[in-house]
């Protein structure tokens, strides 16, 4: 009897579907959202936005780095 059968596929498809599931509903609460009462992005929204900004400006804006010098190859 082989480990990897039928019943052990539906069974761990339907797991990782329910946990996709599940997942994407809990992430979807922890994202902080729009005041209603101001209809503006709260403080917490503000700072994650920024922090998504700078953290993709500091790897996109370094500069690569070559190891090595020039003068190697006389």
């Amino acid at each position: 009897m082989g480990v990897f059968n039928r019943r052990n596929a539906l069974i761990g498809w339907l797991v990782w579907t329910v946990g996709k599931r599940i997942g994407k509903r809990k992430a979807k609460q922890a994202v902080p959202s729009i005041d209603p009462e101001t209809k503006r992005p709260n403080r917490p929204a503000i700072v994650s936005a920024l922090a998504a900004l700078g953290g993709a400006l500091w790897i996109f804006g370094r500069k690569k780095r070559r190891g090595g010098s020039s003068d190697v190859g006389d």
